[in-house]
C-alpha cells in the first residue's frame, strides 16, 4: 500500500466502505511544511501513513494515541514470499 493511500482515523471508525483497515498506535510523527508522515505499530507490523500537517493537527494525534488506518481493496498489492 502507499503510504498516500491511507486514511486515518482517531476514534470510532463508524461505516465506511473501505475494507481493509488496520487498527495500531503511533509510533512516530514527522512534519514538514505542508506534509507528515505518521507511523503505526499495528498488526506485528510498521505502517507509514502520509497526511497533511493540518490533518495530524486536527485529529490531535500525539505518539501513543491508538488509530486505525484504511484504505481500499484496489490499493492492496501481495507479494509471495520466498
Amino acid at each position: 500500500m502507499k503510504a498516500t493511500e491511507a486514511i486515518l482515523c482517531k476514534g470510532d471508525v463508524g461505516k465506511v466502505s473501505a475494507r481493509n483497515r488496520f487498527s495500531g498506535r503511533v509510533s512516530e510523527i514527522n512534519k514538514g511544511p505542508a506534509m507528515g508522515s505518521v507511523t503505526l505499530d499495528a498488526a506485528q507490523m510498521k505502517l507509514t501513513a502520509a497526511v497533511t500537517c493540518q490533518a495530524i493537527d486536527d485529529l490531535q494525534l500525539t505518539q501513543g494515541d491508538q488509530v486505525t488506518a484504511l484504505f481500499k481493496a484496489t490499493e492492496v498489492l501481495i507479494q509471495k514470499a520466498g
